[in-house]
């Protein structure tokens, strides 16, 4: 068995946190250039200032939004390595804690959500998810998520009735009712079947993929170019300004669900779409 200690995870955390915040993935700069050519008028300029940011984060190693996100973080974990210091999410929030000391994050989470509503100071406790894989390897990848399209996210339990029309509409209704608040162009993850919390786990997941990498399924791969074209039909644009480009791309996940089932979840992110992985 291969022993994983705590000071490795907490600085692996700690990193991947702070890095998760200055610089955008390439897949992701890479579609937005392509979206600056497709469009005209204050919408190009739109996408031309975003880009500006990130190169203004990435050279002044400075977060790309205010908002650095609550730390959300899927963990591959081999069955064959083994954490033997304590409790393992204290190591997971202490990197967590050390990396909006060091980097200046933005402390944005609150104790408890409805009645003092105090905020914890350091953005701790993030938001863990363990998966366990064959090996003796961790994998690691935060996803730092910002309110404004955190907020724009739903889910809802259709009826299996409602079918590959009813999974559509709603989508696009999700889309179409969040607007500019997301803050687009967006990444749209999609996620279809297990029940109430699986659906929307994958739609959160579906976004850790490479803009524009499609499904495996070719019937999946299929349905989000047909809700990529729907989405920006509509027209919303850079920032709900107007234009050609709403969405980078829609990413769905699907799983087994329940005879009686059809969950659906939209899990919206919008251009700072920040993740970063490692391996250890």
């Amino acid at each position: 068995m291969r022993k994983i200690s705590r000071d490795t995870i907490v600085n692996t955390v700690k990193e991947l946190y702070k890095n998760a915040t200055i610089f955008l993935p390439e897949d992701v700069s890479e579609a937005l250039l392509k979206a600056q050519k497709a469009e005209k008028g204050i919408s190009k300029e739109i996408i031309r200032h975003i880009i500006e940011n990130q190169k203004i984060a990435r050279e002044d190693l400075i977060p790309l939004c205010q908002d650095t996100g609550i730390a959300v973080i899927f963990v591959e974990w081999g069955v064959e390595a083994i954490y033997v210091e304590g409790d393992i999410m204290d190591a997971f929030n202490e990197g967590v804690r050390l990396a909006v000391k060091e980097a200046y994050l933005r402390a944005s989470i609150v104790d408890d959500p409805i009645f003092e509503r105090k905020n914890t100071k350091d953005n701790t406790p993030c938001i863990v998810h363990f998966r366990p894989v064959k090996g003796d390897r961790v994998k690691i990848i935060i996803a730092p998520k910002g309110a404004g399209s955190e907020n724009m996210s739903a889910l809802r339990m259709l009826k299996p009735a409602q079918g590959l029309q009813g999974v559509k509409e709603f989508v696009i209704e999700t889309v179409k009712n969040a607007g500019g608040n997301p803050c687009p162009p967006i990444i749209v993850g999609v996620g279809v079947g297990g029940n109430f919390e699986i659906s929307a786990f994958l739609s959160k997941k579906a976004l850790l993929r490479k803009v524009g990498k499609q499904n495996k399924n070719p019937l999946y791969a299929q349905l989000e170019k047909e809700l990529l074209a729907e989405i920006n039909s509509l027209k919303i644009g850079p920032m709900g300004i107007g234009g050609k480009t709403t969405a980078l791309a829609v990413h769905i996940e699907y799983a087994p669900c329940h005879i009686a089932s059809l969950p659906v979840a939209v899990n919206i992110q919008c251009h700072s779409a920040r993740h970063m992985e490692a391996e250890i």
